[in-house]
């Protein structure tokens, strides 16, 4: 019953936070969040949970599909077609982590999201806010 409840308050807080958050934020929220599923499909095969790692992992693939499906090719060019087969290598790490029970990926692809993230995190905040008023003048433009 307590984890109901909790579980409820935290689905509602999450889409508080949606409701208010940037493109920017929200990306961050999806890489915090495939890092969190990642974690616990990583704990879920050493101690042989095979449904919740196929959970957690289906969840994180999920995710970066997500994010892959965020890359707005007309802006980024390199950089946009590098992530695609970033995030496209991480599902098919994910999936060999799924057949072979085998932490070693889900550590690889953890690491390459933290960095990612990292990167992400990064940019200043006076260049997401120009970046989204030029990309909403070009949306009404267009």
């Amino acid at each position: 019953m307590y984890n109901a409840r909790v579980k409820n308050y935290q689905k509602e807080a999450l889409k508080t936070r949606i409701a208010g958050a940037d493109r920017y934020e929200i990306i961050q929220m999806l890489m915090a969040g495939a890092i969190e599923r990642l974690v616990y499909a990583r704990v879920a095969i050493e101690k042989k949970q095979l449904e919740a790692k196929a959970e957690h992992i289906s969840k994180a693939t999920a995710i970066i599909d997500s994010l892959r499906g965020c890359l707005d090719f007309k802006v980024g060019g390199e950089v946009t077609e590098n992530l695609y087969a970033l995030y496209s290598y991480m599902i098919d790490r994910l999936v060999d982590a799924t057949v072979e029970n085998n932490a070693t990926y889900i550590d690889e692809v953890s690491g390459l999201i933290r960095e990612i993230k990292s990167a992400w995190d990064a940019i200043p905040f006076e260049v997401r806010e120009k970046t989204i008023k030029n990309n909403e003048q070009s949306a009404s433009v267009g």
